[in-house]
């Protein structure tokens, strides 16, 4: 194995250790949780928080766009990950 794979696994081992770390300390610590609202781990979930319309200012999330435009980039969006999929998948 050469050194340059060697050094990216050992750095994918440093990078992985230290996400899982802070995941179970982010989970060990209840960080993020609301005390309110504790619903155990639907907490988490949107949808589990009663009148969770009223937690945030809607009038800040404005579209600028009219939503055909929204429609249409989302359409291009899957259409150009479809092509990128077929063009990965002939090279195997």
């Amino acid at each position: 194995m050469s050194k340059r794979k060697t050094a990216a696994r050992i750095a994918l081992l440093i990078v992985g250790g230290a996400i899982l770390a802070a995941a179970v300390y982010i989970m060990a610590r209840r960080i993020g949780l609301n005390p309110e609202l504790d619903f155990g781990a639907g907490a988490y979930y949107y949808a589990d928080i009663p009148e969770f319309e009223k937690q945030l200012d809607w009038d800040t999330y404005q579209a600028q766009l009219p939503f055909w435009v929204y429609v249409v980039l989302f359409l291009a969006w899957g259409a150009l990950m479809y092509w990128l999929w077929k063009v990965i998948d002939r090279r195997k």
